[in-house]
């Protein structure tokens, strides 16, 4: 086994899927490669007011995707262009997929994560790709321990702090734990 700059063990690379290789079945749909995901999905264009002046009115900017197994959806349509939005409207989908879809908690973190900590910190900014699958990944582990922020965080060898940071980088994500934790009585986290 190898071991990375958060000291845990990770994954030989006969283990890993190869590159271009589809994830395993059971992996969740954040973690999916967006071109694969798309497949997944129905994609619409559509009109839509705000920016963009006559070139807004008379071309399908804005984009809606449905993602057909769960019927997740996201939209965007804040820019001039139908690429810009459809990349927007993906990234858009992923986080809501990584909101909505529980994931199964794996035993210990995986790669990805362990190659994006380091010291107790978490290194990843909301708008990289690979913030979804993260997000995913650690609400499995805080619904496992039942909204114990604590407990989680040292399962992803994180500091807890750290582990609030990442949440708030996604309101809807803290707002999800923080419904959790009423539920089960504890404080909300702010």
């Amino acid at each position: 086994m190898e071991h990375n700059s958060c000291g845990a063990a990770s994954a030989t690379q006969s283990e890993r899927p190869a590159r271009g290789e589809a994830p395993p079945l059971h992996a969740h749909p954040a973690v999916v490669d967006p071109d694969v995901l798309l497949k997944e999905c129905v994609v619409t264009r559509q009109r839509r007011s705000g920016p963009g002046g006559q070139h807004r009115n008379k071309v399908e900017t804005a984009v809606r995707i449905v993602h057909s197994p769960t019927g997740v959806t996201a939209e965007a349509s804040e820019r001039r262009s139908q690429e810009q939005n459809r990349a927007a409207a993906i990234m858009r989908l992923r986080v809501n997929l990584a909101l909505e879809v529980p994931a199964a908690p794996a035993a210990s973190p995986t790669e990805l994560w362990l190659r994006r900590c380091a010291g107790g910190r978490l290194d990843v900014n909301a708008e990289h790709a690979d913030f979804p699958p993260l997000l995913a990944e650690a609400l499995s582990h805080i619904v496992a321990t039942e909204g114990d922020v604590g407990i989680a965080a040292a399962g992803l060898r994180v500091t807890p702090s750290q582990l609030l940071k990442f949440l708030k980088a996604a309101p809807p994500a803290l707002e999800r734990v923080n419904r959790l934790r009423q539920n089960r009585g504890l404080r909300p986290l702010k």
